[in-house]
């Protein structure tokens, strides 16, 4: 109205006055330029529930009162003239009604229409604004968004501001405000299904609850060992749950008062606050959630708890950030769950009431009784004297020498003294020997020193008189055996069958074990090969592998065949150069004459026409085709590819001919580590089948007076006598037993060998 009596009495008024010229020059110098209020954005003060953002667009649910925060922008040039006055106003805020987004140009033309004011919308209505004390240039605006008409179910408008002196349109998506239908209430069909739902829940947890914390851990384990099938089934799979006892009813408790308050919550906001939703929450909750699930768990608890165990299972991880700390602050604070225990009187009492009823035999009860009662028993009975037993000085060394020792005693556990056998200072385990080279001669005190073993010393101080500490015996676990079952344990290393009586066994014929003949010389190997690692090759081979049986070739020839200096080899692999020619050991059809068992390292092999691979390691062998062509395999070994059974008779055997034939394998074996192996040709071979039957054949007449004129026989001579099976031996001190050996070999074969020697050099 004001603006309007101004222009009126402007229209009333000389258009061209000097008073008027002069307060219009005055007012342009003071108004130019005019700025004006433009809007810089808006949003809510707060979202979630009815109000929500998506692309852009504000959305507000039908009939919901919120907060916007509009803010604009002014001159500061304008601020510092007018301070006060209309330019550090907040801007009026109206809303037009907008069609869909994408089609704002087919509706509104390109003028103003905030300008009409029939054009401004009131199905968005202006409650109220302020200016906020916290920011200049925004405003709080009170905004109420009216109930859409029948049939609409989204409405979009955009803001219109006045900054004094215009109507402004702001037509793009971000000044626009989008108005939704309020969702429907659930359907009957539907409160009733979730009502029914969270019912069976909560009889579910209750069930769980009752099946599982009912079973003692005790119990289940007992009817693992003596229950029936079913329950033996049942109680393992429990088992693993109901271990975790407090984690469990955490876990079920949790559950079952959530889903008591959701139902008490659905309840509520179906029927409303009032006395019927209690009524019938509790009632529900009293008769299905309680008594229904724990008349039936106590009668059935094992087998809804084992048929229901997945439930609880992933109950228990959905739960695991509430619950397992809990039931942690529970086991520190209760400790152990307490179960039903016997004492040891109480079980001696039950045997005898129970005695009648029953099935244990005379022996039985007496082990049972002698465990029982195993404390009465005293140590001076049992003990092994501290005369006969195996000790070790603390300066010994671990050569060849001790080891040998130390195995052919046959115990796992030797006592250590110093100076003088009472005073026993370490424990050495024979599995602490396992990486002990002999070769090294490490001090036996270096080993003890690193595993430090604890000794279990205990000392008697009860009697009369004054304590004397004396060292008497060592007592073994075998001992203390023996004592509860009332019997004697007699192994492969028992010399005697008790220590009291010292009675030698009598079916005691075990052979004792030389392992000097595994000895090398100083010459012999001594980088390629341990004794230990001969030992095995030389057992796996003569046990394993059918041409190296005791059947086609003696023990003795084969060790030293296995000792000849071409047969071990060590083969270095490049890893710049993986497919080098010389890391194949065998190639697929392409001939091989020679045998290879791998001691160290790794190698891949490569078999069939789908070129099948996989890998193998120590003790793996290929080629005995090739050094033997005719091998009759065992049907124990017929399966299984872990000793390269499929490749060791693979390959084209019907190419095998005759002597000068070669072997073809249909496979390839690649080194893929440096390796180290026994390579046997069939010269060797053949040699060492020559040596065995000249070995083993007596001598005619005809010989010894061949050998009586000095006429030195010819052994058949290999065809490739370049590659020689025996070496030379090197001379050293040997025992009567080992020079009565040397001389039990038969002349013959001493010739053999002068004779392979003389055609190799």
């Amino acid at each position: 109205m004001a603006a309007e009596d101004a222009a009126a009495r402007s229209r009333t008024a000389p258009l061209f006055s000097p008073a008027r010229l002069l307060l219009l020059s005055l007012l342009s110098l003071c108004l130019i330029p005019s700025p004006s209020l433009a809007l810089l954005g808006f949003r809510p003060e707060e979202t979630g529930g009815e109000l929500s953002v998506d692309d852009g667009v504000l959305k507000a649910t039908e009939g919901t009162r919120f907060m916007l925060r509009v803010y604009y922008a002014s001159s500061p040039q304008r601020l510092n003239r007018t301070a006060g006055a209309r330019a550090n106003a907040a801007p009026w805020i109206a809303f037009i009604e907008e069609p869909r987004p994408g089609r704002e140009g087919q509706v509104h033309p390109k003028r103003n229409m905030c300008m009409d004011k029939n054009a401004r919308s009131s199905d968005i209505e202006i409650l109220g604004s302020f200016k906020s004390a916290s920011s200049q240039n925004s405003v709080l605006v009170e905004v109420l968004a009216k109930d859409l008409r029948r049939g609409e179910k989204i409405k979009y408008y955009s803001m219109c501001a006045f900054d004094g002196s215009k109507w402004e349109h702001y037509r793009t998506r971000d000044f626009w405000v989008a108005v939704v239908e309020r969702g429907a209430e659930p359907d009957l069909w539907l409160q009733v299904l979730v009502s029914v739902l969270l019912l069976a829940l909560s009889a579910l947890f209750s069930g769980l609850n009752l099946s599982l914390l009912a079973l003692d851990p005790v119990e289940l384990q007992v009817l693992q060992n003596s229950g029936t099938d079913k329950e033996q089934k049942y109680a393992r799979k429990i088992e693993s749950v109901r271990r975790h006892g407090n984690y469990v009813l955490c876990t079920l408790l949790l559950g079952n008062a959530l889903i008591n308050a959701a139902l008490a919550v659905w309840m509520c906001q179906i029927l409303g606050m009032t006395w019927l939703s209690t009524v019938i929450c509790a009632f529900g909750i009293f008769f299905i959630g309680e008594i229904l699930p724990h008349s039936v768990a106590s009668r059935h608890g094992l087998a809804i708890a084992s048929k229901t165990i997945w439930v609880t299972r992933l109950l228990m991880v959905l739960s695991f950030p509430v619950s397992y700390p809990i039931s942690k602050l529970l086991d520190f604070i209760l400790h152990q769950e307490i179960s039903n225990f016997y004492t040891r009187e109480k079980l001696l009492e039950m045997l005898r009431v129970t005695d009648p009823y029953h099935d244990l035999v005379k022996e039985e009860l007496n082990i049972i009784q002698g465990a029982l009662e195993l404390r009465t028993k005293t140590v001076e009975d049992v003990l092994t004297p501290l005369t006969d037993c195996f000790m070790l000085t603390s300066e010994a060394v671990l050569d060849f020498n001790t080891m040998s020792e130390i195995m052919q005693s046959g115990y796992t556990r030797i006592p250590v003294f110093e100076n003088v056998r009472s005073n026993i200072v370490d424990i050495l385990f024979v599995k602490d020997l396992a990486f002990v080279d002999p070769d090294d001669c490490t001090h036996l005190k270096t080993i003890t020193q690193f595993y430090k073993h604890p000794m279990h010393c205990r000392v008697n101080n009860e009697g009369e008189g004054d304590p004397f500490y004396e060292v008497m015996g060592i007592v073994t676990l075998e001992d203390v055996i023996e004592e509860i079952i009332k019997s004697e344990i007699l192994d492969e290393t028992d010399l005697y069958t008790d220590n009291r009586s010292k009675r030698r066994v009598s079916h005691h014929e075990r052979k004792q074990q030389d392992f000097s003949i595994f000895k090398l010389s100083e010459n012999e190997m001594k980088v390629k090969i341990s004794p230990q690692l001969l030992l095995a090759t030389h057992r796996f081979l003569s046990t394993e592998v059918e041409p190296f049986k005791p059947a086609h070739l003696s023990e003795k020839i084969l060790l030293r065949l296995i000792k000849h200096p071409s047969v071990v080899q060590e083969l270095s692999y490049d890893d710049k150069n993986k497919l080098a020619p010389q890391h194949f050991l065998f190639q697929r059809n392409k001939p091989v004459d020679y045998f290879i068992l791998l001691l160290q390292g790794r190698v891949e092999v490569e078999f069939g026409k789908e070129a099948l691979r996989f890998e193998n390691g120590a003790f793996a062998y290929y080629g005995v085709p090739a050094i033997m062509p005719t091998v009759h395999r065992s049907p124990s070994r017929s399966s299984g590819l872990d000793r390269s059974d499929s490749m060791l008779y693979g390959g084209s055997l019907g190419q095998l001919n005759g002597g000068g034939s070669v072997y073809l394998p249909d496979y390839s074996v690649r080194q893929l580590t440096h390796l180290q192996v026994i390579k046997i040709t069939r010269s060797h071979y053949q040699n060492a089948l020559t040596a065995t039957r000249m070995d083993s054949s007596p001598q005619t007449p005809d010989t010894d007076a061949r050998l009586t004129d000095g006429n030195t026989p010819d052994p058949p001579v290999p065809e490739q006598s370049g590659d020689l099976l025996l070496p030379p031996r090197e001379t050293r001190p040997s025992s009567a037993r080992t020079r009565g050996q040397q001389s039990s070999v038969p002349h013959s074969t001493s010739l053999l060998n002068e004779k392979n020697r003389i055609v190799r050099k």
